[in-house]
């Protein structure tokens, strides 16, 4: 069942987070889709990564494995983003963009929105916590992992 409109942190028109075409990323979406955070690691060193790539980044070997992680991590830069970068984002904002550093997959970081008061004071090392956003009215389908403050 798919969440109101309204209910969505940023506003619609944005355009649908896709794998590229090479299907790279796609295991990362399609996790998403099952309220599941996954994270390349390397099967031969045991390396971490994020954002993804077909090799390691420490080893060089091919085709690293995704592994499901918890989706906690604690603030390692925050911005008040006040200038749109795309036009549905015109009349929305200021909001939060936050690097969060993944504890349980090596301390790879990856940037997502911070829900809530977007003017709110924001502490680097605060725990958040992901919430799915699922966009199942989309074209295609499509689901986002937002962080929220624990």
């Amino acid at each position: 069942m798919s969440s109101p409109k309204s209910s969505f942190y940023l506003p619609g028109g944005l355009p649908a987070p896709v794998a590229e075409p090479d299907g790279l990323s796609a295991p990362y979406w399609a996790g998403l889709r099952q309220e599941r955070l996954v994270v390349q690691r390397c099967s031969r060193c045991g390396t971490w990564q994020f954002g993804p790539e077909w090799i390691c980044h420490r080893c060089h070997a091919f085709d690293p494995e995704w592994v499901e992680v918890a989706p906690q991590g604690r603030i390692f830069s925050w911005e008040r983003v006040w200038h749109p970068s795309h036009a549905a984002l015109r009349e929305h904002g200021p909001y939060l963009a936050v690097l969060v550093e993944l504890p349980h997959a090596g301390g790879v970081r990856m940037i997502g929105n911070l829900l809530g008061d977007p003017l709110r004071a924001v502490t680097v090392g605060a725990e958040v916590a992901g919430v799915f956003e699922h966009h199942c009215d989309s074209d295609p389908p499509y689901s986002l992992l937002q962080w929220s403050l624990r």
